[in-house]
Order: structure tokens, then C-alpha cells, then sequence
């Protein structure tokens, strides 16, 4: 097999870069592990940057997301009870973000892959990179025992944080960066209305609570838990119970119950790798780096990164501009450390740590006191939490 650029993954992040080099007339093929309704069923954020939406709409995908999205202006922190609004778009110049499931994004792309024929091979194995320095890279990988090649000109790895593509670089050529935090979050996914019309991102004594949604009927509630709670401890009616002990009376009176559809804990992690290419090979999305969801980062520096790579593969084979391909890393990574600033940002003003001394604990008080208090600080919050500008590929 040979194609012009061979994607590893079809999670949101390859599919999304496959559909944009294929409407720009390059070939892709891509290969995926998992079988179609595997990824599918992969429960993932989904709130997206106007950035991401810009992105999918040039893809052509977006159809279903300008129907059903739900457009939101704003988000609400809440400290001691008290309610804060953060005005997104008065405070950025009409920027809003879209409530959008990760999984309708992918379900979006995998149908709009198939419409125009361009190929996607699931339910690989053994898959391994060749010769990603040399100006022939190609992957090998075996589909139901079979030995099958595909030669290539570019290789972008999408596979996430256990894929092939990072752990084929040579240690001695790559730095990792990475931090554990000493705390999970326990999601719960309920076909149940809104607790409130905007996300809320509230901080309580007994632990950081996250009020997100899918639609105006699926609700997905976040609790911060010990590394050491286990997901069957917890029964609908103690995660219920405990939500509206975090809340106000007047939004816990509000909250509508019902049967999980699905629970389950996620460590915290930031983590990123430098450079993120390595000769003919390019590294996007949690290949190369992971953020904490509190900042809602993941799937939008993933879009950030295929935004990039897909102008700069599209600026080498239109016109010939081979210069580009060694800034993909940099420019990636720019972007990649601001997004991972906002979710460290966002972790520690709205986490208490116990491991924290009084100093720490002081200064993360008078950061609440003054990012929540002042339009500045409320309008650097606003900024981030929409999306930064893509910096121009030229």
C-alpha cells in the first residue's frame, strides 16, 4: 500500500486531520486498533473552542454541531458559596465556546470519512514505524494475521499517550515533561437536564465539583475523590448525595437524579514531550501531551496541533514549501504549553492540596481573589477558557 500521508489513530484527531488533507487533495490512509464502535464508545469531554469549531466547519463536518451544539457565553465559578459569572463573550469580543460530545465529533468525522471513500483500516495489530528519518518511512501492522506495508511520505501519529508513534522516537532524542496530581475526578453521565444553562466550576470544602452537559437532556457531573477511591465504592445515590452536599441549597434543590449511564474515575496528569516530530514522523494530540480536563484543553490542543501540521503538509505539496515541515514542532508546542499553563491555572485555583504549605495556600487565595474579582483578571480567564488565536503558518 502507499499513500501520501499515513495517520496512526482514529480517534477525533486523526480523522479530523484526515478529512482536512483529503479536502485539500492529499492522500491519507488511516490505521486504528480498536474496532469503529470501540472509539465510539470512548466517553470524552466536549466542550470546543471556536477555534475547533472553525476547524471542523473547514473540514466540512459540522453540519450536525451547528444544529444541535449548544453555544455557551459564559461559565460560572463558585467560591464559599457565592456565585461568580465569567462573561466569555462580553469579555472577548463575542468569542463563545460549543457544548458538543466528543463522541458526536468523532461520529461526525468516521461518516464523513466514509462518504468520500477515503480509506480507514480497523482492528490492527503489531503496527511498527520504519525509517521515520530517512525520506522513505513506512509502517508495517497485521490485520486479521495478515503482514501488511504501507509506504509513505509523512507518518502523523494520532494514537494517544500507549500508542506505537512516541515510543518509536529514541529516548535519547526526546524530553518529557510531566506532573501527577494527588486527585481524581469521578464522572457520572446521566440522561438528566442541566443542573444550570452555563457549566459551573465550583470549589467546596469537601472537594472541587464540575456541573458540565452533553445536550438540554444529558448532564455529566465531575467530584474531585482520593487517588485511592474506587468506582464501585460509589452507588448513584452516594454520587448524588455528595454532589448536592458541594452545592448551594438554592442549585442542589434544582438538581435532577437519575441512572447513571456511566461512572468512572479519571486520574489528573499533565504531561508533554519535546520535539514533537521526529524526522518524517509527527506526533498530535495525547501522543504527545495530556492536560487535566479542568481547563477543558484535551481535544481542542489535539485540534490545535492537526491545525498546523494540516496547513503545513497542505503549503509542501501545493507549493513546494519543504521549510515548514521542521516548525511544526515549535509552533505546536507554543500553543501546546499555553493550554497546559490554563489547565494547571484552573487545577490549582479550583483544588485544595493537602500537601500545601500556609504560603501556597495564601497565594492561591489572593489568585481567587483577583482573577475573580477584577475585569483583568476575569478577561484573562475568558481568553483561555475560549481559545488563543492559531498563530499564522507562512
Amino acid at each position: 500500500m502507499k499513500t501520501q500521508v499515513a495517520i496512526i489513530g482514529a480517534g477525533p484527531c486523526g480523522l479530523l486531520l484526515g478529512q482536512l488533507l483529503h479536502k485539500s487533495g492529499i492522500q491519507t490512509l488511516i490505521i486504528e486498533r480498536q474496532a469503529p464502535d470501540y472509539v465510539l464508545g470512548r466517553i470524552r469531554a466536549g466542550i470546543l473552542e471556536s477555534g475547533t469549531v472553525d476547524l471542523l466547519r473547514e473540514a466540512g463536518v459540522a453540519q450536525r454541531l451547528d444544529r444541535e451544539g449548544l453555544i455557551h457565553h459564559g461559565i460560572e465559578f463558585i467560591f464559599d458559596g457565592k456565585r461568580i459569572p465569567v462573561p466569555l463573550s462580553e469579555l472577548t469580543g463575542g468569542k463563545s465556546v460549543v457544548v458538543y460530545g466528543q463522541t458526536e465529533v468523532t461520529r461526525d468525522l468516521m461518516q464523513a470519512r466514509s462518504d468520500c471513500g477515503a480509506p480507514t483500516i480497523y482492528g490492527v495489530s503489531d503496527v511498527e514505524i520504519h525509517d521515520a528519518k530517512s525520506d522513505h518511512p513506512s509502517i508495517t501492522f497485521k490485520k486479521e494475521g495478515e503482514s501488511c506495508r504501507i509506504e509513505c511520505d509523512f507518518i502523523a501519529g494520532c494514537d494517544g499517550f500507549h500508542g506505537v508513534s512516541r515510543q518509536s522516537i529514541p529516548r535519547e532524542v526526546i524530553r518529557e515533561y510531566t506532573n501527577i496530581w494527588p486527585f481524581g475526578w469521578l464522572g457520572l453521565l446521566s440522561d438528566t437536564p442541566p443542573i444550570n444553562s452555563e457549566l459551573i466550576y465550583a470549589h467546596h470544602e469537601r472537594g472541587f465539583v464540575l456541573c458540565s452537559q452533553r445536550s438540554l437532556t444529558r448532564s455529566r457531573y465531575y467530584l474531585q475523590v482520593p487517588l485511592s477511591e474506587q468506582v464501585d465504592k460509589w452507588s448513584d445515590e452516594r454520587f448524588w448525595n455528595e454532589l448536592k452536599q458541594r452545592l448551594p441549597v438554592e442549585l442542589s434543590a434544582k438538581l435532577v437524579t437519575g441512572h447513571s449511564l456511566e461512572k468512572s474515575i479519571a486520574p489528573l496528569r499533565s504531561y508533554v514531550v519535546e520535539p514533537m516530530q521526529y524526522g518524517k514522523l509527527f506526533l498530535l494530540g495525547d501522543a504527545a501531551h495530556i492536560v487535566p480536563p479542568t481547563g477543558a484543553k484535551g481535544l481542542n490542543l489535539a485540534a490545535s496541533d492537526v491545525n498546523y501540521l494540516w496547513r503545513i503538509l497542505t503549503q509542501y505539496y501545493q507549493h513546494g514549501r519543504a521549510d515548514l515541515l521542521a516548525v511544526y514542532s515549535q509552533l505546536a508546542l507554543n500553543r501546546v504549553w499555553k493550554g497546559e499553563r490554563f489547565s494547571w491555572f484552573m487545577t490549582h485555583l479550583l483544588h485544595d492540596f493537602q500537601e500545601k504549605s500556609d504560603f501556597d495556600r495564601k497565594m492561591q487565595e489572593a489568585d481567587r481573589h483577583y482573577y475573580l474579582e477584577s475585569t483583568a483578571g476575569l478577561m484573562t480567564i475568558a481568553e483561555n477558557y475560549v481559545g488563543l488565536a492559531y498563530e499564522k503558518v507562512d
